[in-house]
C-alpha cells in the first residue's frame, strides 16, 4: 500500500491507493502555511478492518512532524485517534 498526498489550492487529501486502486482517504484543508484541518477520514467497505484508517492517521502524523506543521482534527475518526495516542498529541493545536 502507498499513501499520496494530493493538494490543490486550500483542499487535500492523503489518498491509500494499491495497484491503482483507491483504498480510502482523510481530507483537510489547509488554513495557512503552519496549520491544516483535517474533516474526514473514508475507507471503502472492503478495505474496512485493514488498517487503512490507521495507516492515514500515522501518515497524517509523521506529515505534520516533517514539515512543522500543526492540526486541528474536526474529523471523529482523527479526534479519536489523537485521544487514544496522547503521544502524538505535539502537533494538535
Amino acid at each position: 500500500m502507498e499513501i499520496v498526498n494530493e493538494t490543490k489550492d486550500t483542499k487535500g487529501r492523503f489518498v491509500a491507493m494499491e495497484d491503482d486502486m483507491e483504498l480510502g482517504e482523510m481530507t483537510y484543508s489547509i488554513a495557512n502555511k503552519d496549520l491544516i484541518i483535517v474533516d474526514h477520514t473514508g475507507v471503502n467497505d472492503e478495505a474496512r478492518g485493514k488498517g487503512i484508517g490507521r495507516a492515514l492517521f500515522l501518515h497524517l502524523v509523521d506529515y505534520l512532524r516533517t514539515n512543522e506543521i500543526k492540526v486541528i482534527p474536526l474529523c471523529p475518526f482523527a479526534k479519536l485517534m489523537f485521544d487514544k495516542h496522547h503521544e502524538m498529541t505535539d502537533v494538535v493545536r
